[in-house]
């Protein structure tokens, strides 16, 4: 047992009889300890996905492990506080979240290990997944196939690499992933949820949060479908009508993205004014010679020029900024917080593009953020809710991307104010924007029907697509069965990251650019804002920042909007140029597609020896033969 305060109050007697003097002692000393667990437990963690070895595994699990039964001992006793009664409600809300500790409260410590172990398992699938193309060789996600399935423009090289990775990842994962969430959903029940996705909508505090996110996604639809008619067309004429199912879907290979999440990267088979001002930012990176940590300063700068802190030396030192050599990682992107209020650090195996240059701002957005909670009790370091933090991370690229600041900073000879250019900045906008905003909604409503029960292991893939031909109006571009999971091929999946967040960021973080562009006193159209050197929005910025998660999320978009609901307004507002011309452009078109996935799926025509579609997922050459047998068996 953990000898300190938080154990020996209980021989002082009856804990109900304790004042809030001897609850705000307990809390102070327990957010004392706490931290020196998380440091701990967030170093072992970084230490496996930087180094990927049983060993590392085996240190997190344990350290995980330990982590839990702390959070057990000290939520019993907490428990034991009359804490509903206090008149502090900071002090309520503190014993709150020490109370409610999740999967921690399951009384089987082989349930956690199982918990840990899993999805160890299936990230590790994930990172070392390898797809070997005949004219390249073999190659990981990061940075070989990702540089393909975002500059080819063949249509067969495209759909090797797309069912290359879904082979190599996802299909791997099935039975591992099933006997995840059994251990997840029983663990949960010792925290009195009735499962794992009922646990994670509570971290919003709001009960109609469901119905909420729904109302918005049906309030931005329309504008999805006219971005989704003009980009049909346009891959039509570029791949070939006859390529594109009858249902109105489009092939989901073609969008320059592994997951058809963000279609920004075939911007230039949809420009719409090619003789127009049109952005190539990654050429100009090339041109004046950028490498990884300029790209970090480039965005500290950005941050700094508002009123923020600059990056720590902890950052610069203990940062995974490149992808090394000499060992297994997990490339995906993340910012993390050692809870020490100096060691921050950032993952990511950054290349020299425009769109990596957005990540390494949204990362050291989320960095922004801890270093302006930090002098909150620990429990209170984290956003507002989920989307508050990826919010942050993201708002900066509304003011980041605008043409105003790319040529401050040097990425832009002129500042187009024509309206083809206007448009051309918007559409590429959109790509990324609203694009994604289907994407964002559907990823837990798949999950969260997985965790109820509805959806299984006998219906994972077909659910999976009914949801993404239903939502974003996009096909498999070959068929799929019960025996893939094309789920794994996201990361947020095998890493069982709640994704329902991205969505709510891509709302609330227009909400918030206008209300700093009010108070950096913008004249401009809102989509032509930048923020950039305007202390007065970053003080109105920092004042949201620093209140952490201490508040109820509505306090906190108070505190920076006025308003105390999430609203799509911004969003559509920001747009409604784009919207306007892109309804002129679809008007002799049908928009739209059917509810329901083509029953028949274009196939290329046959293909020569020697083509780029002939290809073997090596992680699997002998696996998937095996998991084949368990699956039909």
């Amino acid at each position: 047992m953990w000898k300190f305060l938080l154990l020996g109050v209980l021989f002082r007697g009856t804990l109900a009889q304790e004042t809030e003097t001897d609850g705000q002692a307990f809390v102070d000393e327990y957010d004392a300890k706490v931290g020196v667990l998380w440091n701990e437990n967030g170093k072992a963690a970084w230490e496996y996905y930087t180094n990927i070895t049983d060993h590392n595994l085996e240190v997190m699990t344990n350290s995980s492990l330990k982590m839990a039964e702390f959070d057990k001992e000290i939520a019993a006793n907490a428990s034991k506080f009359d804490y509903k009664s206090f008149s502090n409600e900071t002090l309520k809300r503190l014993f709150t979240k020490i109370v409610n500790i999740g999967f921690a409260a399951t009384n089987d410590s082989d349930q956690l290990k199982a918990i840990s172990n899993l999805e160890a398992d299936l990230t590790g699938i994930y990172s070392k997944g390898e797809v070997c193309l005949e004219s390249k060789g073999c190659l990981q996600l990061e940075p070989g196939l990702t540089d393909i399935i975002t500059n080819s423009r063949d249509y067969n090289e495209l759909l090797a690499v797309w069912k290359g990775w879904r082979d190599a990842s996802g299909k791997l994962m099935r039975n591992k992933y099933t006997d995840f969430v059994k251990a997840m959903n029983a663990a949960i029940k010792f925290s009195d949820f009735n499962d794992t996705g009922e646990y994670w909508r509570s971290w919003y505090e709001t009960p109609t949060f469901e119905q909420d996110v729904k109302t918005l996604f049906e309030e931005l639809e329309p504008l999805y479908v006219e971005l989704h008619a003009y980009v049909r067309k346009r891959l039509k004429q570029k791949y070939g009508k006859e390529m594109f199912p009858e249902s109105g879907h489009i092939p989901a290979h073609l969008f320059g993205n592994m997951w058809a999440q963000q279609w920004s990267n075939i911007y230039d088979l949809l420009v719409p004014f090619p003789d127009a001002s049109s952005m190539d930012i990654t050429s100009k990176m090339i041109e004046q010679n950028y490498n990884v940590t300029h790209m970090y300063r480039v965005a500290e700068d950005f941050f700094m020029s508002i009123g923020m802190e600059k990056m720590t030396d902890e950052f610069w030192q203990n940062s995974m900024l490149v992808k090394p050599d000499d060992r297994d990682v997990v490339c995906h992107a993340s910012a993390w917080d050692f809870y020490d209020g100096k060691d921050f650090r950032i993952k990511q195996c950054t290349s020299v593009t425009e769109d990596q240059l957005l990540t390494v701002h949204h990362e050291m957005g989320h960095i922004v953020y801890f270093q302006n909670y930090r002098d909150q009790p620990r429990l209170f370091r984290g956003g507002a809710n989920p989307g508050f933090h990826e919010g942050m991370a993201d708002i900066v690229s509304l003011s980041f991307q605008t043409p105003e600041h790319m040529h401050v900073i040097g990425l832009l000879d002129n500042v187009p104010n024509d309206a083809d250019s206007d448009i051309n900045f918007l559409l590429k906008m959109a790509l990324d924007k609203v694009a994604f905003l289907p994407f964002g909604y559907l990823i837990d409503q798949w999950r969260w029907s997985v965790f109820r029960g509805e959806t299984n292991s006998s219906n994972y893939n077909q659910h999976w697509w009914d949801l993404r031909c239903r939502y974003q109006g996009i096909s498999p571009p070959v068929q799929r069965t019960e025996q893939d999971f094309d789920p794994g091929a996201k990361y947020h999946i095998p890493g069982n990251t709640p994704y329902i967040r991205y969505f709510v960021s891509f709302v609330v973080q227009f909400q918030w650019h206008k209300a700093l562009c009010e108070v950096a006193g913008n004249t401009k159209p809102l989509h032509r804002c930048d923020i950039y050197k305007n202390t007065d929005a970053g003080d109105k910025l920092r004042e949201m920042l620093m209140m952490g998660s201490s508040k109820q999320w509505q306090d906190a978009m108070e505190a920076i909007t006025g308003q105390r609901l999430m609203s799509a307004k911004p969003l559509v507002e920001y747009f409604d140029p784009l919207l306007k011309w892109l309804k002129e452009q679809n008007k002799e078109d049908n928009t739209g597609w059917s509810a329901s996935c083509p029953s028949v799926i274009p196939t290329p025509q046959p293909l020569s020896a020697g083509s780029t579609l002939e290809f073997v997922s090596i992680t699997c050459f002998v696996l998937c033969a095996v998991f084949a047998f368990l699956n039909t068996n």
